[in-house]
């Protein structure tokens, strides 16, 4: 019986040390596909002739992220300006030398299952792994 149980241990650890690197990875480069996204959003938001972030603009970024495997719908943006405006609006962009912020976040899902096997202590599932940035608009009328 003993030797059963260290057999399981062990297969599991075994197992942990394996995937652990991999799933890790995952993690590290949806980070990255998320600041990367965030970063051109506000390029082109932020340039002389937009100086807003709309919502044709958000849904050819999901459509983006979904290309990457993202779910879409578990996509959240949080367009904000230094000047309390809102950002989204075409009719009324922002002015040159006012920042334009953008924030967006998508779910962990279930991507540390296996740590939690172990008994690491892990995130829950809903929490949510984000990139943020700013940018000064350029937009001149």
């Amino acid at each position: 019986m003993k030797q059963i149980l260290v057999f399981i241990l062990l297969a599991t650890l075994l197992c942990w040390f394996m995937f652990a690197p991999v799933y890790k990875h995952i993690i590290i480069v949806r980070q990255a596909v998320l600041q990367k996204e965030v970063d051109y959003l506000l390029e082109i938001g932020a340039n002389g002739r937009h100086g807003y972030i709309n919502s044709a603009m958000i849904q050819d970024s999901r459509d983006r992220m979904e290309e990457r495997g993202f779910i879409p719908e578990d996509l959240i943006y949080i367009v904000e300006t230094t000047t309390g405006t809102g950002g989204t609006d075409a009719s009324a962009p922002v002015w040159r030398g006012a920042g334009l912020r953008l924030h967006m976040t998508y779910p962990y899902h279930r991507l540390f299952v296996i740590d939690q096997l172990v008994g690491i202590t892990v995130p829950a599932a809903s929490n949510r792994m984000g990139a943020s940035g700013m940018k000064m608009s350029e937009y001149v009328p």
